[in-house]
């Protein structure tokens, strides 16, 4: 079997372009004969002649051995959800021929492309290097299928056909990036910048580090007199923001959190945010710590500052789904009771949609913020926003369109009900969710709120 799988494979790396030249000069040699015509005769031998010759020639290159092509495709460890993920194909030609190149590389199902693919020339022995994104939405395991490659020389009157068996499996977990991100930009001096705010330190509710010499812009209420004067120099306390307080993420996974924003749901946005900000606290040397629940408490982790609860963090907020039904706050303030003894930092990461969501939810917020620190981050809904602004064409539209400015406006007077009672709260964009998390956190370790 393997001789006739041979010859159907080179019949079929025939391209139609050298099908087609060798039929037209048996066509010309068939019509001369047929007619009579003697000039005719000898030009379409010869052209079949030359065709067939060069056509075996590129059969004999490109099918003399196994491989024309090496490809190795070089994949992260782990994708980040939300992010742009680079993936590295390294192309060789080990022929001795110029040939080009058709690459279709066949990427995970949930990317939904099947015409991806890219073409060029590489010279012989020489190594092509693409560079591709994806951008996975989805947390779970993402399988990449073979690498084809049709390549063909310059007469392009053969094709070859490879299926480079390197499929492989990357897991997509919480952005990594974002989380790599924001810590460059929390513990920057120009964060700024960068969106980062910067907060004045008020007052010295902070703990003591070291007694150091003073320079310009030291503040001069920090002067130690007595240092200064044994040193006969100006001599200043430092001070650090202090360690070791407890900071938890406590996510809503029901129902309220499935709705989707640029191709992301919202629990998505708090899971990346969680992952952001639990690695910002431990870099503080505080302590992180994670609570998800829906009708039932899902993963909890108790706050800890080893080197291990990132990865914990992380391992946890991978496995975490949506769930469709609505949530128990009763249930949430038990399993804070229990596992949460001690005063703490909570960010709090739910949506409530309606008055009626928010009222259900407000005495359990009421309890809890009467023990901790409360900030409860509620997401804007960027589209209804967006569609209130839009011009109304019809009668109807200025209806739906008054029907979502009441309900954007609702859910304003959500957030004041909220402050008026001291909890802390963030009405914010979904794809500023991180940035305005890490800013809070930052504005209440100034103020030694926590």
């Amino acid at each position: 079997m393997a001789k006739p799988n041979r010859i159907i494979a080179i019949f079929k790396a025939i391209h139609f372009r050298g099908r087609f030249f060798i039929a037209l000069g048996g066509c010309i040699s068939i019509l001369a004969a047929s007619f009579g015509i003697p000039l005719l005769f000898p030009l379409g031998q010869s052209m079949l002649v030359i065709l067939a010759v060069l056509t075996l020639a590129e059969l004999i290159i490109l099918f003399s051995g196994r491989y024309a092509v090496k490809v190795v495709r070089k994949t992260p460890k782990l994708l980040s959800m939300g992010d742009d993920n680079p993936i590295r194909l390294e192309i060789t030609n080990v022929s001795p021929v110029r040939l080009e190149m058709n690459v279709f590389d066949e990427l995970p199902v949930q990317l939904q492309r099947r015409d991806f693919e890219f073409t060029f020339w590489c010279s012989p022995k020489e190594e092509k290097k693409t560079l591709y994104h994806v951008n996975p939405k989805t947390r779970g395991e993402y399988f990449w299928g073979r690498t084809n490659i049709h390549v063909s020389s310059i007469l392009g009157l053969v094709s070859r056909h490879y299926r480079v068996p390197n499929g492989e499996m990357v897991p997509a977990f919480p952005s990594i990036i974002q989380m790599k991100k924001y810590e460059l930009l929390a513990f920057a001096k120009i964060s700024n910048f960068e969106g980062i705010k910067k907060i004045r330190r008020l007052g010295h509710s902070y703990e003591f580090e070291q007694i150091k010499a003073y320079v310009q812009g030291d503040d001069i209420r920090s002067i130690n007199w007595k240092a200064t004067s044994r040193r006969n120099t100006l001599m200043v306390n430092q001070y650090e923001d202090e360690r070791s307080q407890q900071m938890y993420t406590i996510i809503d996974k029901s129902r309220a959190m499935h709705m989707p924003f640029n191709e992301l749901s919202l629990l998505d946005y708090a899971i990346n945010t969680s992952l952001v900000i639990a690695n910002i606290a431990l870099k503080k040397h505080d302590r992180a710590g994670l609570i998800t629940f829906s009708d039932k408490i899902g993963s909890t982790i108790p706050a800890e500052r080893s080197q291990t609860q990132i990865k914990k963090i992380l391992n946890a907020l991978y496995s975490e789904k949506a769930h469709v039904r609505e949530a128990n706050y009763d249930l949430l303030y038990r399993s804070v009771k229990n596992v949460i003894r001690s005063r703490s930092l909570i960010f709090f990461y739910t949506n409530f949609e309606s008055a009626y969501a928010m009222e259900r939810a407000l005495p359990v917020l009421k309890r809890i913020n009467h023990t901790h620190l409360l900030v409860v981050m509620i997401f804007e809904n960027t589209e209804l926003i967006d569609y209130s602004r839009k011009d109304a064409e019809y009668m109807t539209d200025i209806y739906t369109q008054t029907i979502a400015d009441k309900l954007v406006l609702e859910k304003k007077h959500m957030v004041m009900k909220l402050r008026k009672y001291g909890i802390q709260t963030i009405l914010s964009r979904p794809e500023d969710l991180s940035i305005n998390t890490v800013n809070k956190y930052l504005e209440l370790k100034a103020k030694g709120l926590i």
